[in-house]
């Protein structure tokens, strides 16, 4: 079925959650409807419409996490570029590379793995930077913020109906 955007009070997007988590916050009291989507969903007793943009009638403040290792946070914190050549590509078109080798006792954290393309991770191969042509833009660190990743999204992916609610510093594309 389908998904609902979820604004804070203050009519920020907080996240996508799924149609089923939307109509048991309809039924608690916790959000008002700010749009709907064309379909309904039928009980024995009452009918109501698919919520697309929920927004919550109290204030929720956005604790703040752990950051998650992971492949898409690594890419977003290093602005989805090659920390070798400086390219900036798709993420399909990446990898992660490890500054310090693993056979050469570098461990796989935050502060050991760079955003690196194909080229450049077969260039520098399993040896440190010292032995290659390669140099690091920056030095990687753990962000003490969730990456925001930008993401190119193509423009029939996204709900019309959340148009007026998402702040796109995101590049659209009409395909």
């Amino acid at each position: 079925m389908e998904q609902v955007l979820l604004l804070n009070a203050t009519f920020e997007p907080l996240k996508v959650i799924d149609w089923k988590r939307a109509l048991k916050l309809l039924t608690l009291g916790k959000v008002e409807v700010l749009e709907e989507y064309g379909k309904e969903v039928r009980a024995v007793t009452f009918a109501v419409r698919l919520p697309s943009v929920l927004r919550l009638l109290r204030f929720v403040k956005n604790r703040k996490k752990e950051i998650k290792f992971s492949r898409l946070n690594i890419y977003a914190r290093d602005e989805f570029r090659c920390q070798y050549c400086g390219e900036k590509s798709e993420s399909r078109d990446l990898t992660f590379d490890h500054v310090v080798p693993r056979r050469k006792g570098g461990k796989t954290e935050w502060t050991n793995i760079v955003t690196a393309c194909y080229r450049c991770n077969r260039i520098k191969g399993g040896r440190p930077l010292r032995e290659t042509d390669l140099r690091l833009r920056k030095k990687p660190v753990k962000p003490d913020w969730v990456p925001f990743i930008i993401v190119s999204v193509g423009i029939r992916s996204v709900p019309e109906s959340w148009l007026d609610y998402l702040y796109w510093n995101a590049e659209l594309k009409g395909s």
